[in-house]
């Protein structure tokens, strides 16, 4: 059985607000025409408008991904006049863009936004947290450690749980028939079932045993 050495448990934590510093919109349009790969971005005619609107907006080719295409098979065969519902997703790298952005989207009727994906820094954030929750229970277990009149010998076990405190936000696909406003760049006026939102919370959570040494045996006794 292993003999574990004298020690103090000690827990600290420390959270940091990161701005968002790019966002991924994912897209869903319905076309007319079936076609498949890369092409659909020119040749599916729904598709090439939102695509030539998006690119007036600024935001460059190779921002914008064919995720995927889905076409409903009926009686049997897929033939390239047959619909089809393409899944794009847009990179937006200047969130100054994002308002733009939407606007574009809600004024194409066969198009809607089914959700955002926020990116932030996570890990340089996490690290900063990190150092600071240990900075914190180093402090706390010297305090406790002098009180208890032992000294620090190190550190026994160190544990880190990190969580990402972000504001939930809905998938809001919604009905073509419920699109969006079409008042281009006006965040305000988004469907209100949308949350919009460009920070987070992290927090990052330490417990620590630390090695001490045993109490002075020349301390007198207490009197019973």
């Amino acid at each position: 059985m292993e003999t574990r050495p004298d020690t103090i448990q000690i827990s600290a934590s420390d959270s940091q607000e990161v701005q968002a510093t790019y966002a991924d919109l994912f897209v869903t349009v319905k076309g007319s025409s079936l076609v498949s790969g890369d092409a659909a971005l020119k040749k599916a005619k729904e598709v090439s408008q939102l695509v030539e609107e998006l690119g007036r907006a600024g935001l460059p080719g190779e921002a914008i991904h064919l995720q995927s295409v889905y076409t409903e098979n009926v009686g049997g065969a897929l033939l390239r006049s047959s619909s089809a519902t393409y899944r794009l997703r847009l990179r937006c790298e200047k969130l100054e863009m994002f308002p733009d952005l939407m606007g574009v989207i809600s004024s194409q009727k066969n198009s809607s936004l089914e959700r955002v994906v926020w990116k932030y820094p996570d890990e340089e954030v996490r690290e900063a947290a990190l150092e600071k929750a240990l900075h914190k229970a180093n402090q706390k277990a010297r305090k406790v450690a002098s009180a208890l009149e032992v000294r620090l010998l190190g550190v026994y076990t160190l544990k880190e749980n990190i969580i990402d405190l972000e504001t939930f936000m809905p998938q809001f696909a919604a009905p073509a028939s419920q699109s969006m406003p079409r008042a281009k760049g006006m965040i305000a006026q988004a469907d209100p079932g949308m949350d919009i939102q460009h920070s987070k919370t992290v927090e990052v959570r330490v417990e620590l045993e630390y090695r001490v040494s045993g109490f002075d045996d020349k301390a007198p006794e207490k009197q019973a």
